[in-house]
């Protein structure tokens, strides 16, 4: 069944988008299968067997007189269809557009609607969000101009590439197709038009208009992007990038330190270059992945075998054996764990944060992403779950105000501003319910060998440590009494 080839993008005059006249009509003319669904190119096999295909279709007959469905032969290729779209989704596990979770859907709306612009189909049609959609036909508009083709060629190519897309979200939320492929249209140019304002030169040469709205939202806007449950595939943007091209070096370069308070310098961008290898789902796919960061060393080497761990370690515990807490220079998550430092003395590491309201929101997502993709932490590579990790040891270090404020005072957590003492332990404490990541539970093995590599001298500091403050008075008396006796011989001696 052919799908319908029509589409008039709401009440724009298609004529007044470009000088030459442009159809009333956009047909796109991709060709469907039954079910109106492209083939995935995503999964190995997208389309099931053949012999599955023909078996299921001879074995239901459907009595519509009766309303009754009958099964003629063996009905287990009813199961084996199941098995396999099952199995599909599962190879198509890293390219989907999620859901949350229920452990992050658990943590509110704060984290998890957008507030300002829906991106995809999840939340699409909100009433609050209904203002900002016809900023996106704005966007559209001078995606077109500034690419120098026709609407009608643009959109074609959006098509195209969205022809798999559906199969990338929640079935029972895309909607039909007339109203998916025109969505996908809208909401690209969008998000390359706010990629333009963070380069330097797709700021300057925006239309004015366009640039103060995203000046004036620009917060909420970022926010609203990097949601799990509001995105679009990548290869999606990809298709309006292609007429309408943005430096994505820059502007990955200027958002993949945006945890901490630091400006990109030019020379920060002159040694980041993107990596080749890497197929981002979506936006936030993205960012994460820079954000996080590549181990240098690859997979980590297996540590000695201890006779018992704890998955948890508290700040008086680790300053009780000599482990002070340090910020990374690195501002890559990737980049935790123990460092020796002397034969007395071992540092926790962590990259530094920023931690306000919008950090935090993507924090959680980059989380929320990394529990919908990876099924497992300990047999993935550690940058899967780094997330996690550093989410992880955060909250394992505070358990009280003083212990943020301690983390303020090793600049840990960087800044004056954003959340107060008591709202970043309430967030940290908040995601203790998360998977544990394979750095997480590497820093505890790592921790547990120092304390059984140095048993007697982590007993000694943990006494002294213990006893420092009694130690300190015996001292003080004793400095006192010597004072004293040295005043009443120097008296004597006088005499």
């Amino acid at each position: 069944m052919e799908p319908d080839a029509t589409w008039v993008p709401y009440d724009f005059q298609l004529a007044n988008w470009t000088e030459e006249e442009e159809p009333a009509a956009w047909p796109h003319g991709l060709a469907m299968d039954s079910t109106g669904a492209q083939l995935v190119e995503y999964a190995e096999a997208a389309t099931p067997p053949s012999d599955l295909i023909e078996n299921t279709a001879q074995d239901l007959e459907v009595d519509l007189h009766n309303m009754v469905l009958k099964i003629h032969t063996d009905p287990i290729h009813v199961f084996e269809k199941a098995a396999w779209e099952f199995k599909v989704d599962v190879d198509m596990m890293k390219m989907k557009i999620h859901r949350y979770p229920a452990s992050i859907r658990a943590l509110g709306e704060l984290y998890t609607v957008p507030t300002t612009v829906a991106i995809g189909p999840y939340h699409h049609g909100r009433d609050h969000l209904k203002p900002v959609e016809k900023v996106k036909h704005v966007a559209a508009y001078h995606c077109i101009r500034e690419s120098g083709r026709s609407v009608q060629e643009m959109y074609d190519a959006v098509v195209a590439a969205a022809g798999d897309a559906r199969r990338l979200y929640d079935g029972g939320t895309v909607g039909d197709e007339g109203e998916f492929l025109p969505m996908m249209f809208f909401d690209a140019c969008f998000l390359v038009q706010y990629m333009l304002t963070c380069t330097r030169a797709g700021h300057a040469q925006m239309d004015p208009a366009l640039r103060s709205f995203f000046d004036a939202n620009d917060n909420d806007v970022y926010r609203d992007i990097t949601l799990l449950e509001n995105q679009l595939p990548w290869r999606v943007v990809e298709a309006v990038m292609a007429f309408r091209p943005v430096p994505l070096v820059e502007f990955v370069a200027s958002l993949r330190g945006c945890l901490q308070d630091r400006k990109v310098q030019d020379s920060d961008e002159e040694r980041f270059a993107l990596d080749d290898g890497y197929e981002p789902p979506h936006l936030l796919g993205l960012l994460r992945y820079y954000i996080v960061g590549r181990s240098a060393a690859g997979k980590l080497p297996a540590l000695p075998e201890t006779d018992a761990i704890s998955f948890s370690v508290s700040t008086i515990e680790l300053a009780e054996i000599g482990v002070t807490l340090t910020a990374n220079k690195a501002t890559e998550l990737i980049h935790m764990g123990i460092k020796k430092k002397g034969n007395l003395f071992a540092e926790l590491s962590l990259a530094p944060l920023s931690l306000d309201d919008t950090r935090a929101c993507l924090l959680v997502n980059m989380a929320a992403l990394e529990l919908c993709t990876t099924s497992s932490f300990q047999d993935a590579d550690d940058e899967e779950s780094a997330v996690c990790s550093y989410l992880l040891l955060l909250g394992m270090i505070v358990e009280r105000e003083e212990d943020v404020h301690e983390l303020r005072r090793r600049r840990l957590l960087q800044g004056g501003g954003g959340l107060t003492n008591k709202e970043a332990l309430d967030f940290l404490a908040s995601l203790h319910g998360l998977r544990l990541g394979s750095r997480y539970v590497r820093t505890m093995e790592e921790i547990e060998n120092y304390k059984v590599k140095r048993k007697t001298r982590t007993k000694a500091h943990s006494f002294v440590y213990r006893n420092r403050k009694t130690m300190l008075a015996v001292f003080s008396a004793v400095t006192a009494v010597v004072g004293i006796v040295g005043t009443l011989k120097s008296l004597k001696i006088v005499h």
